[in-house]
């Protein structure tokens, strides 16, 4: 028997930590979308990669790790694919975790999630993973289930058509590198970025309006969907229309179309230091309703 009173080695430590967190399966699925849909709005980006293709790590883009409580009973989720999102997770499920993100190295190019626990998360990793390109420590999450009367939405706003991918891909590659501060052309020259972007427009959520001159004006996609949750993410403005109010008609449109065809909540998330785009979602119709925190590689 261990004497309380005596510290563990920092290998035992560690061997215990990871006795706590396995790779979820198949089987699984059922509890793991009981924790998904306890918030379907925090939980929206994992939710709708879980909804869509299961457990399988080739189809989910990833592995989807467990943590177990002292009774044996599954209480948090962590994705690990490209980005890296903690779901429900307490202070020891995120300590347990980051022992296994630190054994395995660093594979995502993003830690992404609920502002305290990836907060607590990126403190135990950042010796070992650090240091990071920036850190985003407070992104307001925002969510709705009526647009704002305020705001009328754009007739000029419609769904992208399949053969105008390749209008609308100078756009998206914009909004990308402004976001990101990378471009996504880099690394694969693109062909990831261009998939997606492509996948979005044949599912019927990515949505424009186009100028004249067939240029695109303003663009946001649909870009989780889940059954009690969607997430509108990549909205953008050209540089030479922005001023006009565009961005605030644009997303009533998208969340008009959204509430009425994909889901009784919209939510996002947004740069705190962002005002202009955070005062255009408050007259849209969105509420804060809690905040991420994104930790870029």
């Amino acid at each position: 028997m261990l004497d309380r009173g005596v510290m563990l080695p920092s290998s035992f430590q560690a061997a215990r930590a990871l006795a706590t967190t396995r790779v979820l399966e198949p089987p699984d699925l059922a509890d793991v979308l009981e924790i998904l849909h306890r918030d379907p709005v925090a939980n929206a980006f994992v939710a709708t990669r879980v909804e869509s293709v299961g457990l399988d790590p080739w189809r989910l883009g990833g592995e989807l790790w467990g943590w177990y409580d002292e009774d044996g009973v599954l209480d948090a989720l962590c994705y690990a694919g490209a980005n890296l999102v903690l779901v429900n997770a307490g202070a020891e499920a995120v300590a347990a975790f980051a022992e296994r993100a630190r054994r395995q190295g660093r594979r995502c190019s993003s830690i992404v999630g609920p502002a305290g626990p990836t907060s607590a998360f990126w403190a135990l990793l950042e010796r070992s993973w650090g240091p990071a390109r920036e850190v985003r420590a407070h992104q307001p999450l925002l969510a709705t289930r009526a647009p704002s009367a305020e705001i009328a939405p754009d007739p000029l706003v419609r769904r992208v058509r399949r053969y105008e991918v390749e209008a609308l891909m100078p756009a998206c590659v914009a909004m990308f590198t402004e976001e990101v501060g990378v471009s996504p052309l880099a690394g694969d020259g693109g062909l990831l970025y261009q998939a997606r972007v492509a996948e979005l427009v044949s599912t019927g959520r990515s949505f424009a309006r186009f100028g004249g001159d067939g240029q695109v004006v303003f663009k946001a996609e649909i870009g989780a969907v889940t059954e009690g949750a969607c997430q509108i993410q990549g909205v953008w403005v050209a540089p030479e229309h922005r001023g006009q109010g565009l961005s605030e008609t644009g997303m009533a449109a998208v969340l008009d179309i959204a509430l009425r065809e994909v889901a009784p909540v919209v939510s996002l998330y947004v740069n705190d230091f962002n005002l202009r785009a955070r005062a255009a979602y408050r007259r849209v119709g969105f509420c804060e309703v809690g905040a991420f925190m994104s930790v870029l590689f």
